[in-house]
């Protein structure tokens, strides 16, 4: 551990280019859902969210291979075999004509993802402690989210010069030029006495200690409201803005902006979080988030969409929010488990995820004709993570 801690541009630069291979793969995929729904013949439009929300299944469960794996291995390692992963899950993709085993491919996706994912965040820990962790994990969340504000566009224009295979195979070239910089530069971090004895075993102590923090599990509950109430956002803005509005060419517009709300906020975390503290400026975002939700439930709880301009501002307003409590959620619950970092980080990525995809898979299951279901989501979630909010307070 670091006493005076330095930032490495390089470092900071590499972590984020990692876990924007999650992104990528999310994000350029939107403006292609109905393409890919009508080739693979899905009748109901609400199951093309589906190809959103099961890449989150396989990041939850890939995490729990991968942490406690490089805990034992190293992270290096890891990468190139959940990037591996990756490679035959969009071949899968890519060649098949099924929508169920496009799914299986989605969720392969995910966990060979996870790798990548888990193990920045891990290396991150490795490296630095506290609220400079914080600040360190707020700069690569923020440069890990200017890849949603240019993913969907790059995605339409490949879809408009190509086809939507062309978006699955551009992923793979750019993950795997990202792979080859990380091997590259990227030396190891977890130092050889630091590392655990691989046995199966790890898996349950891990959990134990785990859950000895109560602080660890308490925001990684939050981490799964907040999570799932946004992967409904990911995963019908497609739907919302494209059929409900009629506003198809200028989706990946309206998705940057806010995707740029969610930067910005991370951005003005990452200079503030030294000054104020992760946990103060992370209850005082989930506090805006709720006010947001529920004012929206309150002016249209008639079920009739407002204008654009009116949904568009509540999205950018609401995303501020979020970008208060991405890094900082990470970095509080991973705080007390430097000596655990690998499963750590794994256990706090499983549980917000499978958490999440349950919740989106459900809200999203209501967007259909209006936006209120979306927004009562958030309100509800946003509610239960307030009221732990107010019990770790209260702890404190």
């Amino acid at each position: 551990m670091q006493n005076k801690p330095t930032f490495k541009i390089e470092f900071i630069a590499l972590m984020a280019s990692l876990m924007s291979i999650v992104a990528l793969s999310i994000d350029a995929l939107l403006p292609a859902l109905p393409e890919i729904g009508k080739a693979l013949n899905v009748t109901n439009p609400n199951d093309n969210q589906l190809l959103i929300t099961m890449i989150f299944l396989g990041l939850g469960f890939g995490q729990l291979i991968f942490g406690p794996l490089s805990d034992s291995f190293g992270r290096k390692p890891m990468v190139y075999f959940g990037f591996a992963v990756f490679v035959i899950a969009s071949i899968i993709c890519v060649t098949t004509n099924s929508f169920e085993v496009m799914i299986v491919g989605r969720i392969l996706q995910g966990i060979g993802l996870s790798s990548p994912r888990t193990i920045a965040i891990a290396m991150t820990r490795d490296t630095y402690s506290g609220d400079f962790m914080a600040k360190v994990l707020s700069i690569i969340v923020m440069f890990f989210i200017l890849v949603p504000i240019v993913a969907p566009t790059l995605g339409q224009w490949l879809l408009d010069i190509f086809n939507w295979q062309a978006i699955f195979n551009a992923n793979l070239v750019i993950g795997l030029l990202i792979v080859l910089w990380f091997w590259k530069r990227q030396p190891e971090t977890l130092k050889d006495d630091n590392r655990i004895k691989f046995s199966p075993a790890i898996f349950i102590t891990g959990t134990k200690e785990f859950l000895r923090y109560k602080e660890a599990v308490a925001f990684t509950f939050v981490s799964g409201f907040i999570t799932g109430s946004f992967m409904v956002y990911l995963s019908t803005s497609q739907q919302i803005f494209q059929e409900q509005y009629q506003l198809a060419e200028l989706f990946p517009y309206i998705f940057a902006s806010t995707a740029f709300s969610v930067g910005l906020a991370t951005f003005m975390n990452s200079r503030l979080v030294i000054r104020f503290g992760s946990f103060n400026i992370a209850y005082y975002g989930t506090i805006a988030y709720v006010v947001i939700s529920l004012l929206y439930v309150v002016l249209f709880h008639s079920g009739d969409n407002p204008s654009i301009a009116v949904l568009v501002s509540f999205f950018l307003i609401q995303f501020f929010a979020i970008g208060f409590l991405f890094g900082n959620l990470r970095s509080l619950a991973m705080e007390p488990l430097g000596h655990i970092a690998g499963i750590g980080s794994a256990i706090n990525g499983f549980v917000s995820t499978v958490m999440a995809v349950p919740i989106a898979n459900f809200i999203g299951s209501f967007v259909k004709t209006s936006v209120l279901p979306l927004f009562i989501g958030f309100s509800i979630f946003g509610v239960l993570s307030l009221g732990v909010f107010l019990w770790l307070k209260r702890r404190r």
